[in-house]
């Protein structure tokens, strides 16, 4: 159930919930957080998400809300062949929602010590995310999820009432602890350790699969 805030006057508000959140699969014990913005306040749901059991997508052949999705990487100077596949991609994503690609620079204030630099790149990301929007943070830790299970994350992050979904590739030493505690999710995409640029390459095609998966096309089988 979402909770939206409005402002009637200086003095009083009025309190409407929403029955759009009804349809998550995945999210438990809700915690409604509140944002500021202007003369209105709006409130999204800050949950656990855990990721529904069995291997099919729960939104397969549905409508699905397509929220844009913005993809925040922490690396160098991607090589020419790297960044030719994910615009690849990218232009096929396109068919199906918005898509941004932004590289934010790795360490950089060239700091010496590894936690000046991770905590640099994390204050440089969380610069970049904004407050409605649901983060999925990639990380070598998080959770093991398969192609259908991202597409049902697509499908369940179209029900939150975020604005778009943003996900973030940590730099060489991974994420800090602002991005840390304001992630939504964190997911793998491997069990092995990618660099950043084949875990971009990876993700992008995963996002293009999980939304032929949701359109029941034939890209993937």
């Amino acid at each position: 159930m979402g909770l939206y805030i409005y402002f009637l006057n200086c003095c009083s508000i009025k309190v409407a919930f929403s029955p759009h959140l009804e349809n998550i699969t995945g999210f438990e014990s809700q915690e409604i957080l509140v944002y500021g913005m202007g003369l209105s306040l709006f409130a999204i749901s800050k949950t656990h998400y855990s990721y529904p059991p069995g291997k099919q997508c729960n939104y397969a052949g549905q409508s699905v809300r397509a929220l844009p999705i913005r993809i925040l990487t922490v690396g160098k100077k991607r090589s020419p062949g790297v960044q030719l596949i994910a615009d690849e991609y990218m232009e096929k994503l396109k068919n199906y929602c918005s898509v941004q690609d932004i590289r934010l620079k790795s360490n950089p204030k060239n700091a010496k010590d590894v936690m000046a630099q991770i905590e640099h790149e994390d204050i440089s990301v969380m610069s970049l995310v904004k407050s409605n929007e649901w983060v999925v943070m990639l990380d070598e830790h998080g959770a093991d999820v398969g192609s259908e299970q991202m597409a049902t994350l697509i499908g369940d992050a179209g029900n939150t009432g975020a604005s778009s979904i943003v996900f973030c590739i940590g730099g060489p030493y991974g994420h800090g602890r602002q991005l840390k505690e304001r992630a939504d999710v964190s997911i793998k995409l491997s069990s092995l350790v990618l660099n950043h640029e084949v875990a971009l390459v990876v993700l992008i095609e995963q996002l293009y699969r999980a939304w032929t998966i949701l359109k029941g096309q034939k890209y993937h089988h």
